[in-house]
């Protein structure tokens, strides 16, 4: 059972390692009907969509219409709903509210090809152990058709937005399909408290969280590391035992309510999140207790999550320096500024295991609640056509071990944790050309399944951080159609065999990817 065990999590780690292999694209939004109700292009607000430029996000900030003088650049009004003299009726009548005038509505495809490295499956048949897991092929050469989404949003008047994204399709079946984001936002509500000017805005539905740098609106062909990053406890002899299996991470959605304030486009931001826990999965105790072990959300108990942000606009004139978008002379460009930040995340992982009850000895679930909180800084520097940005996040579980065989009670044990980021730089040489580098680390204590620990044994040459460097290029061959290249460089990993328990040669597999990707 513990050998079993031990498998399972190594195939964890695999899997979190060469899960981009059958590369997936982030779950990236534009809104061409933006386009259509203000008869622009959707280089208006997009740099390299879906990446926003800052007048996207002021379009944004303010509730997905113009930040000034909407009503004049808008060119399909709304459809009014009531007269704009009821307000004054009110609240005897239906307060006037609009609809966009056309219905704003867009879809998303995109697909790709991927070469993978020759020995994706030779580590595969380590990892997986002759006789243990049958190993699963990886093809080093693949077509995989990617996302088919249709979203739509806008505003329905009075500064309330609105958002909804669908996932009809992904890798060619509706299995994956599911809603991303769909949300009311209600901008600048603190005005009926008197307070300053969009320093208060309320929303309520199912969001991404208030991240430093978007997930789900990335540009990247895959995902940040650590944004997909869950916690496992280790379950190796080198280790003390950890009872942790925390699926939560930062890329997915969640359901609750947020308040939020500032601008992302200069001065303060911040953000206050209550959620619904999602920690669910479901795990083999193994030496634990003799029957599965299951890890559920906690109905009764939400999750927080906070951040603050502060943007420096660097541009030298002053009158520049304060408004929406930069000016210079060949027009409006992004500003020259330096955003620092921080976010922390708490929730509790909830386990129940099969045990006694103290004394009487009568067969019960015992649940343990464990807390655990994620936290970390970022930073944002642009200058012109260069942006260079990056995150740190630290994340710790508590850890509660089962006392006995069966349990009748939970012992404290070394919390389970995690640390890493990204950094990553982009460079616009031509407006329809965007070139890319970054890196991403993780060293979590389960990844150190897959090598001894540093100073366990005297040096080790073994790596306990998960890491990649990845360049790419990305071209708009129109405003709403773009061809990408990804190259994940992977340094050699050096894992344990299964089997024998003696460390492998390194092996390194590297990464290849083509995209197109189109919107309308």
């Amino acid at each position: 059972m513990q050998r079993i065990t031990r498998v399972g999590v190594f195939l964890v780690i695999f899997a979190a390692l060469f899960g981009a292999t059958f590369i997936l694209p982030p779950k990236a939004k534009a809104i061409p009907a933006f386009a259509r109700q203000y008869q622009t292009s959707c280089a208006t607000c997009h740099s390299n969509f879906p990446k926003l430029n800052d007048f996207g996000k002021a379009f944004k900030d303010a509730g997905f219409k113009f930040p000034k003088d909407d009503e004049i650049f808008i060119k399909v009004p709304p459809l009014m709903l009531g007269a704009p003299a009821q307000k004054k009726l009110w609240p005897k009548t239906i307060w006037p509210g609009s609809i966009p005038g056309t219905f704003p509505i867009g879809m998303r495809f995109n697909t790709f090809f991927q070469v993978t490295g020759r020995k994706a499956n030779r580590l595969n048949s380590i990892l997986s152990g002759p006789g243990v897991v049958p190993p699963s092929f990886i093809p080093r050469t693949d077509f995989q058709t990617g996302l088919l989404a249709i979203f739509t949003a806008g505003n329905f008047g009075s500064d309330i937005a609105f958002w909804v994204d669908e996932d009809l399709s992904v890798a060619g079946s509706n299995a994956d399909g599911g809603l991303g984001d769909g949300y009311l936002k209600f901008v600048n509500i603190g005005r009926f408290l008197k307070l300053p000017k969009d320093s208060l805005s309320l929303r309520v539905g199912q969001f991404e969280l208030d991240l430093p740098f978007s997930q789900a609106r990335s540009y990247n062909l895959s995902s940040w590391d650590i944004y997909e990053q869950a916690n496992v406890g280790a379950m190796n002899a080198l280790f003390p035992q950890q009872f942790v299996s925390n699926a939560f991470a930062f890329s997915e959605a969640s359901q609750g309510v947020e308040i939020s304030g500032g601008h992302t486009y200069g001065g303060y931001h911040y953000s206050l999140a209550i959620v619904n826990q999602n920690t669910s999965g479901v795990t083999d105790p193994g030496t634990f207790a003799p029957s599965t072990s299951a890890f559920f959300s906690d109905a009764n108990f939400k999750d927080f999550y906070g951040r603050f942000a502060y943007r420096f606009n660097l541009d030298r004139d002053q009158e520049s320096r304060k408004a929406v978008q930069a000016a210079g002379p060949s027009g409006p460009r992004d500003h020259s500024y330096l955003t620092l930040g921080t976010f922390y995340f708490y929730g509790r992982s909830v386990q129940r295991v099969s045990g006694l009850v103290p004394i009487t000895l009568v067969p019960t679930v015992l649940t343990a609640r464990e807390p655990f909180y994620r936290v970390g800084g970022d930073f944002n520097f642009n200058y012109r056509k260069f942006n260079l940005y990056g995150l740190f996040m630290h994340g710790r579980d508590h850890n509660l071990l089962p006392n006995g065989l069966p349990p009748t009670g939970f012992l404290h044990g070394v919390p389970a944790t995690f640390s890493g980021g990204f950094l990553q730089a982009d460079y616009m040489p031509l407006p329809w050309i965007m070139t890319i580098m970054r890196y991403d680390a993780v060293n979590s204590q389960a990844d150190r399944i897959n090598g001894l620990p540093p100073n366990c044994c005297g040096p080790s040459p073994f790596k306990a951080t998960r890491n990649r460097f990845t360049p790419g290029v990305q071209f708009l061959i129109r405003a709403n159609i773009k061809a990408l290249f990804e190259y994940q460089i992977r340094p050699g990993q050096i894992v344990l065999d299964p089997v024998s328990g003696l460390p492998t040669k390194p092996t390194r597999v590297n990464t290849a990817v083509f995209g197109l990707d189109f919107v309308y």
